[in-house]
Parts: structure tokens; sequence; C-alpha cells
């Protein structure tokens, strides 16, 4: 009992020294760095996240980006530090902001968008995260729950007291997301209009985000699996909600004279030859094979296996989600390791069983199962400086039998591209035709690659889901 009021006035100091004014409202809000130290933040992350995502190689583009978003960021609360914007190289449909402002956009995203103002709308919302400095308040709360839940432990020497705590801790910052989002989008609304862009822009990308989330999860749901979507309002909120409406009236308010940029015709021009969905450089998907142009190497999955391919590996699964397994690559700096050295000293101390060598055109390989309750199947292929290592497991206890010879088959289908495999990894484009009278988007799908989703698809692009239909004359985005 001692402790306490010590514990109350030391939290009391905690809390009120940690204040500062928000650059936006002016109000006091609780952060634990200076901006200074925001901005180193921001840098450090910035550095990883370039290590391990690829930035789209497209000079044109990322200045075109870096353009419209230096023009929002020169209207906004903080307008003095360096902003950076980039396109990452994903098929994935997100954009993120990091403390000090490095702000991201996927290239998944913008070819759902179809103006320049719906591209300010998104960059606008997330320069909104910078200027608010919401990721600082969040680090902050995630910082000060973590001591005072060990405070909370010393103090009263009892251990649950801080895992409460943090418990607390994390609700609290899950709680601030709504109210943080709807910020970010009033603040992307007002400098959409201080830079001359309609502040309705944010209802548009709303509701084009709303409809490949709803899209997506029914297609994702038809098949029993669930959807992550693009953070904040954009996917969680609807066009016609209350809040949102009025934060957009209030911007609207600060627009001058009657035109407004949208920009339609220009930024549809500066998609036309993007890349749709994956990335040469990052491996291709078709059907249940992989490609990997770079590598040089194709991999062939079980029929229904879900391939999941991520900038640091590359992940597969059971339709039911209980068999995985996984690939990694790294460059050897012994060209003279063999494949059963290479994987004995991955694996360290632990028992091999069922070993096996193998090769194929160019490389040399060694299989073999780590035994025990939670059995897997590991392989080392060695192909001059390239080692690609695998790691087939599956989920609870069982006899590693129930998965063991799809994971073989999966590891034993390694091999180079042929000719054949060359052509069927030439990556997706998105590409500008002009509607013409009677074009509906069921003649506009023959023929697609997109296949059976083609129709859905197109409509999605060109903002016209679920049932609309093109006009003579328009521009539209397909995908070829």
């Amino acid at each position: 009992m001692i402790f306490r009021p010590l514990l109350v006035f030391v939290l009391a100091g905690l809390v009120l020294g940690g204040c500062a004014a928000n650059p936006v409202t002016g109000k006091q809000n609780f952060v634990m760095m200076s901006e200074a130290q925001e901005m180193a933040l921001g840098q450090q992350a910035s550095e990883q996240i370039a290590q391990q995502m690829s930035m789209l190689k497209d000079p044109k583009l990322q200045a075109y980006v870096q353009r419209i978003g230096t023009q929002l960021a020169n209207k906004s609360h903080r307008s003095g530090i360096p902003y950076q914007f980039n396109v990452i190289d994903s098929p994935d449909i997100n954009a993120f902001a990091l403390p000090g402002g490095h702000i991201y956009i996927n290239r998944g995203l913008l070819i759902y968008l179809n103006s320049e103002a719906q591209m300010a709308a998104v960059l606008g919302h997330e320069i909104g995260h910078v200027t608010a400095r919401h990721g600082v308040r969040q680090q902050s709360i995630a910082m000060s729950t973590g001591l005072i839940g060990q405070l909370i432990t010393i103090g009263t020497g009892m251990p649950a007291a801080g895992d409460l705590s943090n418990m607390l801790g994390t609700a609290m910052v899950r709680g601030y997301g709504r109210d943080m989002e709807l910020e970010a989008d009033g603040l992307g609304a007002e400098y959409l209009a201080r830079t001359g862009y309609r502040p309705e822009a944010v209802l548009d990308v709303i509701g084009a985000l709303k409809n490949q989330d709803t899209y997506s999860s029914q297609k994702a749901a038809a098949q029993g699996k669930q959807v992550e979507s693009y953070h904040g309002l954009f996917s969680t909120h609807p066009t016609h909600d209350q809040r949102l409406q009025q934060v957009v009236a209030q911007a609207q308010g600060l627009t001058t004279g009657d035109a407004q940029r949208v920009g339609r015709n220009d930024y549809l021009q500066m998609l036309d030859g993007m890349i749709y969905g994956d990335s040469p450089e990052q491996g291709i998907v078709r059907g249940q094979r992989f490609l990997h142009t770079e590598l040089n190497m194709v991999l062939d999955y079980p029929k229904g296996w879900v391939i999941l391919n991520r900038p640091d590996v590359l992940l597969t699964h059971t339709p039911d989600e209980q068999g995985f397994i996984a690939l990694t690559m790294e460059n050897l700096s012994n060209t003279n390791v063999s494949a059963e050295e290479l994987l004995r000293a991955r694996v360290g101390k632990q028992r091999l069983t069922q070993d096996q060598a193998f090769s194929g055109t160019g490389y040399k390989g060694f299989t073999a199962t780590i035994p025990g309750d939670n059995a897997r199947r590991v392989a080392a292929i060695v192909r001059g400086k390239q080692a690609f290592l695998f790691i087939g497991a599956f989920r609870g206890r069982g006899p590693l039998e129930l998965y063991d010879e799809q994971f073989v088959q999966t590891i034993r289908s390694f091999r180079p591209l042929t000719a054949a495999d060359k052509k069927n990894a030439q990556p997706m484009r998105i590409r500008l035709v002009r509607a013409r009278q009677g074009d509906t988007y069921a003649k506009l799908a023959k023929g697609s690659p997109l296949g059976a989703e083609a129709e859905a698809r197109l409509r999605l692009l060109n903002a016209h889901w679920p049932e609309g239909q093109p006009k003579a004359g328009q521009w539209l985005k397909v995908v070829r």
C-alpha cells in the first residue's frame, strides 16, 4: 500500500511531462518525443521500408506523385518539414504515412483511382496523419502504457496488473483509430480545397475503395476466407457517414473560384502501361505455378493451394490453411558449400531423418525431415551463388505424412525457366482505350487475361461497379 501514492505521483508526472501542442488544433496532446525525435524515427523507419519493399522503377510517375504531394503538403499545417512521396511496387491496395513526412502509396491503389484529384485525396489523407502527429501519438500511448504497466507491477507486486495495463493500452490505441482517421480525412479535404481540387474527391475515393472492398469480401466469403482492407475510413465508413459529410462540407467552404481541378485524363495517361498484379521483379503467379524471371526459377504447387508472394518469403498453404510451405532465397559467399552442408548448418543441432539428395538442370538439392511432435520437411537447393531454402509444416500435431508428399512434390518441381515459361511470365498491364458506341464491359472482358473476374474487375477499375457501363468517347482502363 505504501507504494501507491508514489505510483500516482510518478504517473501524473509522466503524463504532464509528455504533453505538446497539436500542430493542427493547438490542443495539448500526450506525446513522448520531440519533433527532432519524430524526424529521426521516420527516417529510420523509411530506411527499413527501402530494404523490405521495392519502389516502382518509373521516374516519371514517381516525380508526378512527389509533385502533387508537395503541392498539398505546402498547404498543410506542417509545411516546413521535408515530405517524401514514394510509389511502392506492390499490387496491394494500400497507402501509409510514417512520422516525419515519409508517405507511401502502392501502385495497386493507384490503378483503382480515376483522377488526379482522387490521388491527391489519398495523399492528403496521409499528410493529415503526419500533420496531426497521429503516428507519434500512437507510439507515445504504446510507450507510456508499457511504462505504466511496469510501474504498476512494481507498485503492487502483481504481474497481472502489468498485463492488464498493456491490454488497456492496446484498447486505447485501437480506440483512437476511427477519430484519427476521420481527422485525417477532414485535413485531407482541407488540403485539397486549398490546393484547388474538389474536396468531394475524398468521397469519390471512399466509394471506389468501398466497392473494391465489398467485391473482395464477397469473393473471399464465397471461398470461406477473409480479406484485409486498406486502413481508415476509405474502407470502413460509407460515403453517407454524417461526420464525414460534415468535414468535407467544411472544406468546401475553403475553395476559391468556380473551377476545381480534377485531372482525369492526365492521370489516366500516367497509368497507361503500368503493371497490373504481380511484377516480374517479385515473381509472377499463373494458376498454381510461380515463375520468377530474374531468379530463373519455376515452382508448381498442388491444386487448390494458395500462393502468397511476399517481399521476404514465398508462402503457400493448403485450402484448409493447415499445411504450409515457405521458400526464402539468399546469396552465398561460399560457392563450394553443398546443399547438404547448407541445410545442416541452417537446422543446427536438430536431428534430420529421411535425408535424400536430388538434382536437376544446373542445381543440386538436399531434403530431409525434422522429426518430433511438430515434424517438418526441410530442403536446400544450391545453384551457383544462389541458395533456395524450403520448410514445410502444419498446424497442431499429427503425422507429417498428411502433407509430406505434397511438400516433396513442390520442392522437386523446382526448375529453370523454359522459353514458354518466359513468355508466360510477362506481366499484365493497364492499357487505355476509348469506349465506342455500344461497348459494354461484357464485350471488353472477352479474351481478357483476368478470366472469369474480368467484367467485375474492369468495372471496379473504371468506377462502374457493380452494374455500370462505359459511355461512348470515355477513356477506359483495360488489362492486357
